[in-house]
């Protein structure tokens, strides 16, 4: 499911659990649909808050990738190979 569908889907299914309980209760329409509004605007709001804590993991998560890629690699006699800039060594010496 696409990330931005959860607050939607969230909403909905708690309006719908709020609008049957109000409809098996007998409230009256104007306890109905403030119940109801109020549902709609605190469970859209926890499934943003669910969704903006997936973005920052996933960012988390694919820095902490990109560095595990980044490995440096040493030859025999212990030379490091790879990410080493070459230039800055013979420029140095």
């Amino acid at each position: 499911m696409k990330r931005r569908l959860i607050p939607l889907t969230m909403m909905l299914s708690a309006g719908l659990v709020t609008a049957v309980i109000t409809f098996i209760r007998g409230a009256s329409i104007l306890y109905k649909l403030s119940s109801l509004l109020i549902v709609f605007l605190i469970f859209y709001a926890i499934g943003s808050v669910i969704v903006m804590f997936l973005d920052h993991f996933d960012k988390v998560n694919s820095k902490e990738e990109m560095v595990e890629d980044e490995v440096i690699e040493k030859d025999a006699d212990g030379e490091m190979i790879g990410s080493v800039d070459q230039s800055a060594d013979e420029e140095g010496s």
